[in-house]
């Protein structure tokens, strides 16, 4: 790179003022030189375009959803399944857009791989409509968040009172006593209108939380509202689920009455997703003994935005085969009003003390419901506890239900049975008439 240094060397060479060998060293040393330089600008140029695809790997797919119902769908659940779109990277970050306007969505890992495998976001839908959103999906993480609109917790106790630890999973042997391992008994989610929890023990029951008012409250109140709370116009504990199924709570079936979830070799909890737009907890037992079989079971508990409904998936490792279960809703105070259609969905409305303490609490009016799609049904059934259905589903790994509640204490709910029961049909018709879904790579 000096100036006139090429023509230098030429002239001496010519002039005779190097002899062969050294020409030829000083040949060799020009070319190496020349490599080097060569080599460290194509390690420089793979270097930076790896970077650079380490940062900007992206796939952007169009995603159409269009309601054939004659019925408007609110916060309407879309679910997208992430292995289905083969990005060919790991996704860490995603923008879902309707035009220019940004959806709230969250990623969600079912099973604790550090990979996602769903993306969600809500939608509302006009009747007989369509709608088309972008997806934008990343290998780069994001720190964007999004206003909640559902809550979901797990906190374990600790030796200091009113201390919690949060978690994700707990897991025990099927004879340990674990009712009081978690604070409010298991693994509590919401939405803005009603709050759940799953009973860490035996009966795997879902307990219920109603509201005055819309909003997240569970954080705050923990599912124990104190008086100040309860001032201030917060919910509470809304059913004494005693032995009952709750609200659609999967059970065991002997032939006569519904049954616990025992024995059972053991017992776990997880927290998959906390929102911004679903809560999912799982229920879990292994080894399960059951009509003659060892059952290995997850019931996982899917709740939106803007939903008072719950999603139920039964989960298992080995195909079924003629092993029945029961669900369906509490006779609540063992006099409650009962609906059915006889084809999957049934409902309750009641009224009890939701506690013992009679004289703190008064009594709580509670709507109920729980629909199973009909080809799960095996024959309607009632207990001393339950109004029900027995269900069972041969050769598959897996089936869904719904379930929902109400409290009559809502300002935004229902103020009789018969609203209730017509509602819940409304809600029926409504989950057999699923959005189409189509993805455009």
């Amino acid at each position: 790179s000096v100036p006139g240094r090429n023509e230098r060397f030429s002239n001496s060479v010519c002039n005779g003022e190097f002899d062969a060998v050294e020409v030829s060293l000083i040949l060799i040393y020009k070319h190496i030189i020349t490599m080097k330089k060569f080599s460290i600008l194509c390690l420089a140029f793979i270097y930076s375009g790896s970077m650079l695809f380490a940062q900007t790997a992206e796939k952007t797919i169009k995603v159409i959803v269009e309601n054939p119902w004659k019925t408007a769908k609110t916060d309407e659940p879309i679910v997208i399944d992430i292995h289905s779109l083969n990005t060919g990277f790991t996704v860490k970050s995603a923008v879902v857009k309707e035009g220019n306007n940004e959806i709230p969505s969250q990623l969600d890992d079912l099973n604790f791989d550090l990979r996602a495998d769903e993306l969600a976001f809500v939608t509302n839908l006009p009747a007989q409509s369509k709608k088309v959103f972008t997806l934008t999906l990343s290998s780069a993480k994001t720190n964007k968040t999004y206003p909640a609109r559902v809550f979901a917790e797990m906190l374990f106790r600790t030796a200091k009172s009113n201390e919690y630890a949060h978690g994700t999973a707990v897991y025990a042997p099927g004879d340990s006593y674990t009712y009081t391992i978690l604070q409010h008994h298991g693994i509590a989610f919401e939405s803005e209108l009603v709050a759940y929890r799953i009973y860490f023990n035996e009966k795997q029951t879902t307990d219920l939380y109603g509201k005055f008012n819309k909003g997240l409250e569970i954080e705050e109140s923990m599912f124990y509202p104190t008086d100040e709370q309860l001032q201030k116009g917060f919910g509470d504990d809304v059913i004494l689920v005693r032995g009952s199924c709750g609200a659609g709570t999967l059970r065991g079936w002997d032939g006569s009455q519904a049954t616990d979830i025992q024995p059972v070799a053991f017992r776990g909890q997880r927290l998959i997703a906390s929102g911004p737009v679903r809560t999912i907890a799982d229920a879990e037992v292994k080894g399960w003994e059951y009509q003659g079989k060892e059952l290995n079971m997850i019931n996982r508990y899917t709740l939106y935005a803007g939903h008072r409904d719950a999603q139920v998936d039964v989960l298992f490792d080995q195909p079924l085969d003629k092993e029945t279960f029961c669900t369906g809703v509490q006779n609540i105070g063992y006099s409650a009003t009962m609906y059915s259609d006889h084809e999957g969905l049934v409902a309750s409305w009641g009224t009890d003390w939701p506690v013992g303490d009679t004289i703190k609490y008064k009594k709580e009016t509670v709507g109920l419901a729980t629909y199973i799609p009909k080809k799960y049904i095996r024959k309607e059934a009632k207990d001393k506890e339950n109004f029900l259905y027995t269900v069972s589903a041969p050769q598959e790994k897996c089936f869904r239900y719904y379930t929902m509640f109400t409290s009559r204490k809502e300002t935004f709910g229902f103020p009789d049975s018969q609203t209730w029961f017509s509602y819940a049909q409304e809600w029926k018709k409504s989950l057999e008439q699923p959005c189409k879904i189509t993805i455009e790579k």
